[in-house]
């Protein structure tokens, strides 16, 4: 064996060394998810835009764009990490083997390291590249900066009959805006060669925490018997988590439950005093994560607790990188995993978000991104480093000394506990950090549409009260955020929206107090209450419906201009008040309206329409009502302008502490037991 390159330090002085981030392969669904862990090797790509920033700052120039130009741009990035592995196989979830002349690349999603946010976040000022290698060919070390620009970082020479060590060690230079450090492995034309045991270390005495830190995992189900009951045989069977475990409180909110599942006993037995199971009402997300954090710190056991869903499929590893990184940032925080989509396992569909808070929207510094055509390597975008407001819950680890100090989540079933709980911390000086290579594959939001079920109370309401919260001052937009989202929604002809959203404003407006006391009667009032709106029945087969008087042309066939759109929407609006039309005695409708294109001008100049849902499961015949959209504009405009008035006092009531502390949920627990 020969190496080359490497950097060495005096015996004497050497740190000892901890594995923070193992390299790992998956050992079961390869076929859909292999390019999140290995790819085959290719030569880099270097994106334009890596290099010259301004380049992206003009627009593309199609006006003076001929064929090959086109083609040119087309081609740019088209690399699909997706096809079959004909390089490498990997042998188990610590070894790859190359195959005779093959050449794999390891600047993947979950194994390249995240150098950029150790350097940002911990004291560490090295890493080593630890791994043992067998047979002939070459690890190839590499690193990047926050333009995805590459740097060969050395290369091990292997030529050994037994698995031998290899070893190199990164300085943290920089890395201020980005980067990642990763191998590439290549075996000799005449050999395989076999690389295993692959690991990410850091010198001990960086660690802020002390040794041997545990976590409890908290886990909330409402009716999601075989998904919750995954989850937990995925966490059991990974001896390595079960080391840093104290205990799994799996709180049941529902009626089919997760212990009448087959496998529940055994399960079980398995986990013994690792497994606490309890169950409850149901009192949403923000209850069931908030009995998990509550018997967390009641037990006083563990330094973090760990926000997992229980319909999420967990990268065990992920768990273990989120508890190392904690204990060696600078001080303490919230690590937050990224979400990958369940259906599409290689997209990347949410990480590193944050919020606008004027009008509210979430974004996301990463999103809608597939690592199968697009990998990490030649996506210079993904090697920035983000600094995230918030992380959703499907994944989030937090220390068990911040939530004794900010308390618990926001008691307000769904919706905005996760951002406020971020936003809490950050104001205490502890951030959020969502962390590359920490994720779980969930499902995404492209078949959900709260705007047309009852969630849409709680979207609404909760997006107030977390900005009552934090923002001592209301914006001067208040009031046009209020009434135009019911504009949108009037537009929409979904005017049980709208009766929603001034339901959650009356109650925003009654203050915190309120909200407690009605928790445990709530969703029952909601549901009833929507029920009462015609835009609301839905039936499962279209013939229930006439057919409808003419074929529905797209809006998205025919695309405006943000200009345009605007401009559009105002005489939409205008017609809708000052030339009210009633579409509520229609025999038949005037078109169906497919989910996807159901944006408020497929509804311009339509009295009635069928719609399909989100899920594809139903249809409702939607009646325009311009008199009553009228009347819920005025409405609007009062609550509105009485929220904007009332901000301080408002401010005051919310932001304090007694609203999210133990005691508060004490009493919901308590006054919410499980249904027998």
């Amino acid at each position: 064996m020969t190496q080359s390159d490497i950097t060495t330090v005096d015996s004497q002085k050497a740190p000892a060394w901890e594995t923070v981030n193992r390299v790992v392969f998956p050992t079961k669904d390869e076929d859909l998810t292999l390019p999140l862990y290995a790819i085959e090797w290719t030569r880099p790509h270097i994106d334009a835009g890596a290099q010259d920033v301004r380049i992206n700052q003009l627009r593309v120039d199609t006006t003076h764009m001929n064929r090959r130009d086109l083609v040119r741009l087309l081609r740019e990035g088209t690399t699909d990490a997706s096809t079959q592995a004909n390089s490498f196989t990997c042998l188990s979830r610590s070894a790859i083997q190359i195959h005779k002349g093959g050449h794999a690349s390891l600047c993947t999603y979950f194994n390249a390291f995240p150098a950029s946010y150790w350097r940002r976040w911990t004291a560490v000022n090295q890493v080593r590249f630890v791994a043992a290698a067998e047979g002939k060919g070459k690890i190839n070390l590499f690193r990047s900066n926050g333009r995805g620009l590459i740097t060969p970082a050395g290369s091990i020479g292997i030529d050994a009959d037994t698995p031998t060590a290899v070893s190199n060690i990164f300085d943290m230079k920089g890395l201020m805006d980005g980067g990642f450090f990763w191998f590439d492995a290549q075996a000799a034309p005449d050999s395989t060669l076999t690389v295993s045991d692959v690991g990410w270390q850091v010198p001990t005495e960086e660690r802020r925490a002390k040794d041997h830190t545990t976590l409890s995992i908290a886990i909330t189900t409402f009716n999601r018997a075989p998904y919750c009951m995954n989850q937990l045989k995925a966490i059991a069977g990974e001896a390595s988590v079960r080391e840093r475990l104290d205990t799994i409180y799996c709180t049941d909110q529902g009626t089919d439950l997760v212990c009448n599942q087959p496998d529940f006993e055994a399960v079980a037995e398995d986990l013994g005093s690792q497994l606490t199971y309890l169950r409850q009402g149901n009192l949403g997300g923000s209850g069931g994560f908030s009995r998990g954090m509550y018997e967390t710190c009641k037990a006083g056991k563990s330094e973090y607790v760990l926000l997992l869903d229980d319909d999420a499929i967990s990268e065990p590893e992920a768990i273990l990188r989120a508890v190392q990184f904690a204990d060696y940032a600078k001080r303490p925080l919230l690590v937050g995993g990224g979400m990958l989509h369940l259906d599409n396992r290689t997209v990347l569909w949410a990480q590193g978000e944050d919020i606008d808070a004027r009008r509210m929207p979430v974004r996301n510094a990463l999103g809608s991104h597939d690592f199968a055509t697009d990998p990490l390597r030649d996506s210079p975008e993904c090697h920035q480093r983000f600094d995230a407001e918030y992380n959703g819950w499907w994944m989030c680890l937090i220390p068990t000394s911040v939530v004794r100090e900010i308390g618990l989540a926001i008691p307000v079933f769904i919706k905005y506990d996760d951002i406020d709980y971020s936003f809490r911390a950050k104001e205490h000086g502890y951030p959020t950090v969502s962390l590359p290579g920490v994720a779980v594959w969930h499902q995404g939001w492209h078949d959900k549409d709260p705007s047309r079920t009852w969630e849409e109370y709680f979207v609404q309401r909760n997006r107030w009260v977390f900005a009552l919260m934090h923002y001592p001052r209301p914006a001067r937009s208040t009031l046009l955020n209020v009434v135009s989202a019911d504009i949108n929604m009037g537009l929409h002809l979904v005017y049980s929206g709208i009766a929603l959203h001034h339901m959650a404003l009356k109650d925003v407006l009654r203050g915190p107090k309120h909200l407690i006391d009605i928790y445990p009667t709530l969703m029952s009032e909601i549901r009833t209450y929507r029920a009462s709106f015609p835009d609301t029945q839905s039936v499962s087969d279209f013939d229930a419906f006439p057919e409808p008087k003419r074929r529905f042309v797209p809006p998205s066939t025919a695309p405006m201009t943000a200009r345009q759109r605007a401009v559009d929407c105002a005489i939409a609006f205008g017609k809708a008040m000052l030339l009210p039309r009633d579409g509520r005695k229609a025999q038949t409708p005037d078109v169906a309206v497919p989910t996807r294109e159901s944006t408020w001008n497929a509804y311009n100049g339509v009295d009635s329409a069928l719609v399909t849902s989100s899920d594809g499961n139903s249809v409702t015949w939607m009646r325009r009502d311009d008199r009553l959209f009228r009347r819920d504009v005025t409405e609007a405009i009062r609550l509105g302008s009485a929220l904007y008035r009332n901000w301080k006092r408002l401010h005051d009531a919310y932001t304090d502490p007694r609203f999210t502390s133990f005691e508060t949920w004490e009493k919901i627990f308590k006054d919410n037991p499980a249904q027998e």
